[in-house]
């Protein structure tokens, strides 16, 4: 028979392994959670968008072409603000950094037409690079936004614009940004160097910005969208520009050109379209 010490530590030994199989079985459950959670954080968000010169929500989904644009740039130079301004004249001091990309969409006038823009805010920190440029695929245009009060984001452009001409169209229209422009007792970038960089990589515009009072932010959307515009109707008119890009498919003069999120156009009368894409 077994003394009564030997069935006390037989008892206090089981007791043991219980608790450690259920330490175990908690410390897996707390990992299965922490992997949820970032696979949520790393879907696109969607922000409320917002139409017209109003500012309002659009009344319709009635428009003529749908482009996919992108806003690119270091983290912190402003890029979710921008964003939020263009979409729905907000601006927030206490913005968080993006974590995987967000999304929204605003319909304009652009040359007399309505231009449903669909637009990708990516974060701008180095360990979501892999998940951001997955969505560049598609894109007809970037903002390429740097902050001026920091010359390190000016030179990191370049890095994001090597990206993006990786994995957007070769023909992809590119406007540089140069954002906060409102804090000029801080500016250490120069508007002649964002100038300089611009036309030295055959960027399509170059404006400076302030997300925080709203300068010139309608115009570089605007000056990006219409860009986009000018040379997919160029390349619709001509025949020209094969593979899947806007202008493919032998669009005849005359007829609208209609551009998915996937940047191949259809040929046709312009469609109404209830979604501009599967989040």
């Amino acid at each position: 028979m077994l003394s009564a010490a030997h069935k006390e530590g037989r008892v206090t030994g089981e007791r043991e392994r219980v608790v450690v199989r259920g330490a175990a079985a908690r410390s897996r459950r707390r990992r299965r959670l922490a992997s949820r959670r970032r696979r949520r954080r790393a879907r696109p968000r969607t922000l409320a968008a917002a139409g017209g010169a109003g500012g309002g929500a659009d009344a319709s989904d009635d428009y003529d072409f749908l482009y996919k644009v992108v806003v690119i740039g270091d983290s912190g130079v402003g890029k979710s603000n921008l964003l939020s301004r263009f979409v729905r004249d907000e601006f927030s001091l206490d913005a968080k950094t993006t974590i995987g990309v967000e999304f929204a969409t605003k319909t304009v006038e652009a040359e007399g037409r309505r231009v449903k823009a669909q637009i990708w805010d990516t974060a701008g920190q180095e360990r979501y690079r892999a998940v951001t440029s997955a969505y560049y695929r598609g894109a007809l245009g970037a903002l390429l936004v740097y902050d001026v009060t920091r010359p390190d984001t000016l030179a990191g452009a370049e890095r994001w614009l090597r990206e993006l001409r990786e994995g957007a169209d070769a023909r992809a229209a590119v406007v540089l940004v140069g954002n906060k422009a409102d804090l000029a007792h801080l500016r250490r970038v120069e508007r002649e160097r964002g100038s300089a960089f611009a036309d030295a990589h055959a960027c399509a515009g170059f404006l400076e910005t302030s997300a925080l009072d709203g300068a010139g932010v309608d115009a570089a959307f605007m000056r990006l969208l219409t860009t986009i515009y000018a040379a997919s109707a160029k390349r619709a008119l001509s025949g020209g520009g094969g593979g899947g890009g806007p202008g493919a498919g032998g669009v005849r003069a005359g007829e609208a050109l209609v551009i998915t999120s996937e940047g191949a156009p259809e040929g046709g009368a312009a469609r109404k379209r209830s979604k501009c894409c599967n989040s």
